[in-house]
C-alpha cells in the first residue's frame, strides 16, 4: 500500500482564535496514523489536511479535531 493516493480537504474551524490553537489542531490532527501534512489557518480559520483515504477517513479526522476542541463546519 506504498503509492496509494492521497486526497486534500480545508475544513471550516470557527473556534480557531489563537496560536496555540492552530499549535493543538496541528499537533492532534498531526498525529493521525494516514494524516500526511496538516496546516491550520487562525486568519481563515481554516485547516487544510492532505490524507490518505486508505488508512483514515475524513469522519476519523473530524472526530480528532471535536475531541481537542476544535469541531467542524461545513
Amino acid at each position: 500500500m506504498s503509492n496509494s493516493a492521497t486526497q486534500e480537504v480545508v475544513l471550516n474551524a470557527p473556534d480557531i482564535s489563537c496560536g496555540h490553537c492552530v499549535a493543538t489542531i496541528n499537533k492532534a490532527v498531526g498525529q493521525v496514523d494516514g494524516v500526511r501534512r496538516v496546516e491550520a489557518n487562525e486568519a481563515t480559520k481554516q485547516v487544510a489536511v492532505e490524507y490518505d483515504p486508505g488508512r483514515v477517513s475524513l469522519a476519523q479526522i473530524e472526530s480528532v479535531m471535536d475531541d481537542a476542541g476544535y469541531p467542524v463546519q461545513s
